[in-house]
C-alpha cells in the first residue's frame, strides 16, 4: 500500500535559480510547475493526501517584490492547474491563515476549492501563511474558549482534543514526509501532525524533484519499519 498521506517541504526553489544566474522568482516559477507531475504520480500510486509546504509566516520577511510576486504566481497556478485538477480528479484544499492572503489570492483559492469540491482521487493541501506553532496556538486559544463557555471541561483535555481543533483536523497525519534541497529541519511545518511520519531527506532541489525521485520516496518508505512506539 502506498502511503496514504505524503508531506512536501518544497526547499530550494531560491538556490536553483541562483546557480543558473536567475532571478528567484524564476526558481518559483520552475517549482509551481513542477507540483503537476509529482501530484500527478501521487494519483498513478494510490496516494489519497498531499501537502505542499508553500509559504510560511515567516515567508513574509523576503523582500516585497518577491512576495507579491508569489501571490501573483499562485494566481497563475491556479487558473493553469484547474483543468489538470479536473482531469485527475484532485480536490484543492488549504491550511493556514489565508484569511491574511491579498484578497485577489483568497478569491482565486476559493473558487479553485469550490470547483474541485467533488473531485475524490486527490486532496492536495496547500499551506499557505501557515506556521505549526501559529496552528498550535491557534488550537489552544478555541480550547480556551470552549472551556470559558463550559462547553469544555479542561480535565477531559486529550491529545485528540488538540488535533479536533488543528487546521488539519479532516485529514490523516502524514506518513510520510519528503524536504528537498538536503536541509535537516521542519522549519516550523505540522510539527504536531508529524510526530510519527518517515523522514525523506533528498539533496535534490524542488524544481529537480521528479515523479522518479517521489516513486524512489515511496520504495524507500516501504522499507521502513513502523512501530509507532511499540516493539
Amino acid at each position: 500500500m502506498p502511503p496514504q498521506h505524503i508531506a512536501i517541504i518544497m526547499d530550494g526553489n531560491g538556490r536553483w535559480a541562483k546557480e543558473r544566474g536567475l532571478p528567484r522568482l524564476k526558481g518559483h516559477e520552475r517549482g509551481a510547475a513542477n507540483v503537476r507531475p509529482v501530484t500527478e504520480e501521487c494519483v498513478a500510486q494510490g496516494v489519497k493526501f498531499l501537502t505542499l509546504y508553500a509559504f510560511s509566516t515567516e515567508n513574509w520577511k523576503r523582500p516585497g517584490d518577491e512576495v507579491n510576486g508569489l501571490w501573483i504566481l499562485l494566481g497563475h497556478f491556479l487558473e493553469l492547474e484547474l483543468p489538470t485538477m479536473m482531469k485527475y480528479g484532485i480536490r484543492l484544499r488549504t491550511i493556514g491563515r489565508t484569511h491574511e492572503l491579498p484578497e485577489e489570492a483568497q478569491q482565486k483559492l476559493a473558487n479553485t476549492i469550490a470547483a474541485t469540491a467533488e473531485n475524490k482521487a486527490l486532496t492536495l493541501i496547500l499551506a499557505l501563511n501557515y506556521s505549526s506553532r501559529t496552528e498550535l496556538a491557534d488550537a489552544a486559544r478555541r480550547i480556551a474558549e470552549d472551556a470559558k463557555r463550559g462547553a469544555l471541561d479542561p480535565a477531559t483535555i486529550t491529545p485528540d482534543t488538540i488535533g479536533a481543533r488543528l487546521y488539519t483536523s479532516e485529514y490523516p497525519d502524514p506518513d510520510l514526509l519528503i524536504r528537498t534541497s538536503g536541509e535537516m529541519r521542519l522549519s516550523n511545518f505540522m510539527l504536531w501532525q508529524l510526530s510519527y511520519s518517515e523522514f525523506y531527506i533528498t539533496p535534490k532541489m524542488w524544481p529537480d524533484f521528479g515523479k522518479e525521485d517521489l516513486r524512489a520516496a515511496i520504495v524507500e518508505f516501504h522499507k521502513r519499519d513502523r512501530r509507532f512506539g511499540g516493539i
